[in-house]
């Protein structure tokens, strides 16, 4: 008991300061990354679609958490806000609060190695251009939807890094949203490339 009390002393401003950090440099390398693709390539990776529609509004909804999340994890750097957000005591923890902190990290690696073996083909959204490749190979092998996984495990690397009802929000409307954007690209990318989609989500599985 005393060793759990110990490492709880430990972890907590630990996991405190390192939520802040984390969700204000993922903002800042996201928005830099768009930015530098944009002034190399001459048009904009981020695709939101026709006002209105599914993607337009899933990209407004992720947005909004994304926002509220980030704001939430650098309040609680400063002010002890955790009463407002109704954090489960039972969870609160060390070890699952570090576990949480561990899938985050994870999440986070397996993003930028997948963002990276798209290399030229990565977008986020609905692109309606013509001149992408449809990626079979590699990761995408065993999964049609690879980086909505890994951004799933990060949703729940956050809830256990942060156990609470804001958190558990949080990834439950993430993951809707994720399914339902899955959903809207595969039909996009069936119309875009035909057959040979179509041929390939018959062999590979939207998830696992």
């Amino acid at each position: 008991m005393i060793l759990l009390d110990t490492f709880d002393s430990f972890s907590e401003p630990l996991v405190r300061y390192f939520l802040g950090i984390f969700f204000l440099l993922i903002g800042l390398q996201f928005t830099a990354r768009s930015l530098g693709l944009h002034a190399r390539m001459g048009f904009s990776f981020i695709n939101y679609g026709e006002r209105a529609t599914a993607g337009w509004w899933h990209r407004h909804i992720f947005n909004a958490f994304r926002a509220s999340i980030l704001a939430v994890v650098l309040a609680r750097v400063f002010v002890d806000i955790d009463p407002w957000l109704g954090v489960f005591d039972a969870l609160y923890h060390g070890p699952v609060l570090v576990i949480g902190m561990l899938l985050l990290l994870l999440s986070f690696s397996l993003v930028n190695y997948l963002q990276a073996y798209m290399h030229e083909d990565w977008r986020s959204g609905v692109d309606p251009k013509q001149d992408r490749h449809l990626l079979t190979g590699g990761p995408y092998r065993r999964s049609r939807n690879p980086v909505f996984m890994a951004v799933m495990l990060g949703q729940l690397g956050f809830f256990l890094a942060l156990p609470s009802v804001f958190s558990l929000v949080c990834l439950l409307a993430g993951v809707t949203v994720l399914v339902r954007q899955a959903r809207v690209e595969e039909k996009a990318l069936a119309e875009l490339f035909g057959e040979a989609y179509e041929a390939y989500r018959r062999q590979v599985p939207r998830w696992l």
